[in-house]
């Protein structure tokens, strides 16, 4: 299915003449499209005149950059140490099994979900922690993420 480029080329045409362009260029696609597929990173690649290796390695490099799309709620996972060693593995482990979420996946079937682990919350005091979207839940059991999730049902 070929991609409609309009709204991509309208972005496009504001870096055309700037050096050091790629990543604020990768973010408005982003921003505009929800993430980057590949048939867009090939297309920017050729418009732009730069290696699509140059396009794919910083689009890969950057965790800010989505190559798949993602669900309506963000859900991120503390793993600091804090939240590490007050069970947020247990924690992952009841948002997987309440999102049924396939091995290897992180979004729901129905885009309604996206599952994403990072480094730091910055709420130790709240371990273990996870933030839906912008809001943060704290001092979280297994048991409580069923009633979590239904905050954020439709």
């Amino acid at each position: 299915m070929e991609q409609d480029f309009k709204a991509l080329d309208a972005i496009l045409a504001k870096y055309r003449d700037r050096k050091g362009f790629l990543i604020p260029l990768l973010q408005e696609v982003q921003n505009e499209l929800g993430y980057l597929s590949q048939e867009t990173m090939k297309h920017i690649a050729i418009e732009m005149q730069v290696p699509a290796a140059d396009i794919f390695g910083v689009a890969t490099f950057y965790s800010m950059f989505r190559l798949k799309p993602q669900g309506k709620h963000i859900i991120r996972v503390c793993k600091g140490t804090a939240c590490h060693v007050s069970d947020a593995d247990g924690i992952k482990k009841a948002l997987v099994e309440a999102l049924q979420l396939p091995d290897g996946e992180n979004t729901t079937a129905d885009m309604h979900f996206t599952l994403m682990e990072v480094a730091c919350l910055g709420c130790c005091s709240l371990a273990p922690v996870i933030m839906v979207d912008d809001m943060t839940f704290g001092k979280l059991v297994p048991e409580a993420i069923p009633e979590v999730l239904e905050k954020f049902r439709y």
